[in-house]
């Protein structure tokens, strides 16, 4: 018996060096850590419980059958991060650089339909050259049958993608395809087509960075929610994504303990607004100085500034947040921005997640560039999101609310829950300036009048009452009061049933 013990270790010790010393000793020389440090510093120290760590490839072209490594070129398995369970694939660039073969995408499946079944979020860490060529059309099966998983996990169970060196060609489509992309920052990239191939095709001359870096996804293509410095303090941060996270869809966020007091006021909010109403403010401390310990997980921050997407907690619960950015566009509701909310609240819809939103918004930015981007179909996704999201929905106007992009952002007719407006609220079809124009263009020469006439419509509409006299805004609160007036209202929600018409799926403006 002794003897088998010893042959287990020892064919367990040949599997955990993956492509060897030499290999490993090159993955660190590139500041990247192995497939197996990655989930050490992932899961919970001693929580990993591997599966498949003997499977092996099964082909036989081009020499390959010569070459067999246990795992091979990933680690698969389930552990957990605080407490919660969550599994693993963590991909094994020493083994085949990563390659997906057939056998590989069987191993993910395999902890991918573990994870619907059992209702536990999948995390995935790439880091692969791409199909096994050597393997020809049953690597592309394999790729198809983990792309399938990823649409039935699709709100069911969290899916998080962390991108930790290359991924391009069919691999990318699995990542787009989950809820959420970290990036390593310098060391990891995505594209469908590399440089190569793009110099043959286009003649446009770029590198790997430019194409498809980290700083590419995270502030212009938005394929990508973050990036970090390296390995370690982007796994430490999907940690921190995960625990804002329920389990699955047929759970609640998890709940934790905070010291902060549901009551606590924050006066500096009663002058946050400027006098002019045209001078911008940080929307960002507001959300700060709203949330528990001041703690706000900040989603696609390098993209489309003029919203803000991300997670706090109120009361030790998660609450998702969408907030007009008044200190870029002024706050204006564009392509890029409807896109990355829309997509946010949907998510937030899936599982359970309450929505507060922060509403500072002069409107859609007018332009050729948006009309013939398509910002009416895009605009409309964050419409069709908010309307169709059945999740506690709190919303407070701080400043602007003009025109559809007031209709948009949460309003009482798209069944948001609660209402509120702070006094400084100017809910109207557009700014006095705007409509005095429109409204008395006969007068536009008489100066006087036209300032007489531009005090007169702000009287009138500057202000938050006459929505709160048809019941549109709940309430007018103070600013310093707010956190307690969210908490309170969300507390009130947490029972909430909502139904919708019987259907197969929406069609979202895709």
């Amino acid at each position: 018996m002794q003897k088998i013990i010893e042959a287990l270790d020892e064919k367990r010790a040949q599997a955990r060096l993956g492509g060897g010393e030499k290999r490993i000793a090159t993955q660190h020389a590139k500041g990247k850590l192995t497939a197996r440090e990655r989930i050490e510093v992932l899961l919970d120290p001693g929580s990993f419980e591997e599966y498949d760590m003997f499977v092996t490839h099964r082909a036989t072209e081009f020499g390959i059958d010569e070459t067999i490594i246990p795992g091979d070129g990933v680690v698969t398995g389930w552990g957990t991060i605080n407490g919660r369970q969550v599994y693993v694939f963590s991909q094994d660039f020493t083994v085949f650089g990563g390659s997906l073969s057939e056998t590989h995408a069987q191993k993910i499946c395999k902890i991918m339909d573990l994870a619907v079944q059992n209702g536990a979020p999948v995390i995935g860490l790439n880091d692969s050259g791409g199909a096994r060529i050597q393997e020809g059309v049953a690597s592309l099966g394999g790729y198809a049958e983990v792309f399938w998983r990823n649409v039935q996990a699709s709100g069911a169970v969290p899916q998080i993608s962390v991108i930790m060196g290359p991924c391009a060609g069919g691999a990318v489509y699995s990542p787009a395809m989950t809820d959420f992309i970290y990036m390593v920052k310098d060391t990891s990239y995505m594209f469908v087509t590399g440089p190569d191939v793009v110099k043959t095709v286009t003649n446009e001359i770029v590198t790997q960075e430019e194409l498809g870096g980290a700083s590419t996804h995270t502030k212009i293509s938005s394929v990508a929610d973050a990036a970090f410095e390296n390995d370690i303090e982007t796994l430490l941060e999907v940690r921190r994504l995960f625990d804002f996270l329920p389990l699955s869809a047929n759970e609640k966020p998890p709940v934790v303990a905070v010291n902060d007091r549901i009551d606590r006021g924050e006066t500096s909010l009663d002058t946050i607004i400027p006098d002019s109403a045209n001078k911008p403010y940080d929307m960002r401390e507001v959300i700060l100085k709203i949330a528990d310990e001041g703690d706000f997980l900040e989603l696609q921050k390098d993209h489309a500034g003029n919203i803000l997407t991300g997670f706090i907690r109120l009361n030790g619960s998660t609450v998702g947040v969408v907030a007009n950015q008044p200190l870029v566009l002024a706050g204006c509701l564009d392509i890029n921005s409807s896109k990355k909310a829309a997509r946010f609240i949907r998510f937030c819809d899936c599982f359970n997640i309450p929505i507060l939103t922060l509403v500072d918004v002069p409107g859609f930015l007018p332009g050729v560039a948006q009309e013939y981007g398509g910002i009416i179909k895009h605009g409309a996704k964050l419409l069709f999101a908010y309307a169709e999201a059945t999740v506690p929905k709190v919303t407070v106007i701080t400043r602007k609310a003009y025109g559809g992009a007031y209709d948009v952002m949460a309003s009482k007719h798209i069944r948001a829950d609660v209402n509120y407006a702070w006094p400084s609220a100017e809910i109207a079809v557009m700014g006095a300036k705007g409509a005095v124009e429109i409204l008395y263009r006969s007068e536009l020469s008489d100066k006087d009048k036209i300032a007489r006439r531009t005090k007169d419509y702000e009287d009138r509409f500057a202000n938050p009452f006459v929505a709160a006299e048809r019941g549109f805004i709940d309430d007018v609160i103070m600013p310093h009061g707010t956190r307690r007036r969210v908490v309170r209202a969300f507390e009130t929600l947490k029972k909430k049933k909502a139904s919708v018409p019987a259907k197969k799926h929406d069609n979202i403006p895709l």
